[in-house]
């Protein structure tokens, strides 16, 4: 009969990491795997977190769902791969870069090789792999973080460049046209995550204009703008 410890005081950090040392000991995220050799699959791929920022609470709200429907398959009797990854996606990583090296854009090859500027991005995009990797074990979030994809990796790179030429073969892929926000800083267009990082907005004080546009018998539209100069181009009135 087991025995089951008693608490007089609930201590939930404590029994937290007794759990997880039980959990280390007897290396239950692995043997979940092992002991379904030969049961059907189920893969799970990380959607990935990116480590040059540190981990906040809604990563654990988020990694705790993703958590439970790897367990829930894992008691239905798959074998559950979960494969972690590490998003190495470029503009807030480069812009960061340039702004610790003192650079711009156009220094690249100049002031800075390609090589080096690579190097210090490939360094800052993992700054905070460490606290990621405590926060996964902290939290009892079984993922294997031994083999992760990364987005940088060429092989992750050809992968995709391959997928891309099946749906081009299969005659998915079209051209089109799309209004997106640019930066000319930055000599990109920018993605609605890239629009949300912390200081993209801030209020200011704007100049506007009101123009008066004539109609044919002597009345006028009026037409309030803060960019002036699209006005010659307001073909409706």
């Amino acid at each position: 009969m087991k025995h089951f410890n008693e608490y007089k005081q609930l201590n939930l950090p404590e029994v937290s990491r007794e759990v997880l040392a039980e959990w280390e000991k007897e290396d239950l995220f692995h043997q979940s795997i092992t002991t379904r050799e030969g049961h059907p699959q189920f893969l799970f791929f990380e959607g990935p977190p990116s480590a040059n920022g540190m981990p906040g609470i809604h990563h654990v709200m988020a990694r705790t769902i993703k958590d439970t429907f790897c367990r829930f398959k894992t008691m239905q009797g798959y074998q559950v791969h979960r494969k972690a990854g590490w998003d190495t996606h470029g503009l807030p990583v480069e812009l960061g870069v340039e702004k610790m090296l003192g650079i711009t854009k156009e220094d690249i090859g100049k002031k800075i090789s390609v090589d080096e500027y690579n190097a210090a991005c490939r360094r800052e995009v993992m700054k905070y792999t460490k606290e990621w990797t405590n926060l996964t074990k902290q939290m009892g979030y079984w993922v294997d973080l031994d083999n992760p994809y990364i987005t940088y990796d060429n092989k992750y790179i050809e992968t995709l460049w391959y997928l891309l030429k099946e749906l081009y073969k299969k005659g998915y892929l079209y051209k089109g046209y799309t209004i997106q926000p640019y930066s000319p800083a930055a000599g990109t267009g920018l993605s609605s995550h890239e629009l949300n990082q912390p200081g993209c907005y801030r209020d200011v004080k704007d100049l506007t204009c009101t123009a008066r546009f004539k109609v044919k018998d002597g009345r006028y539209s009026i037409a309030w703008t803060t960019t002036p100069w699209t006005l010659p181009s307001n073909t409706a009135l």
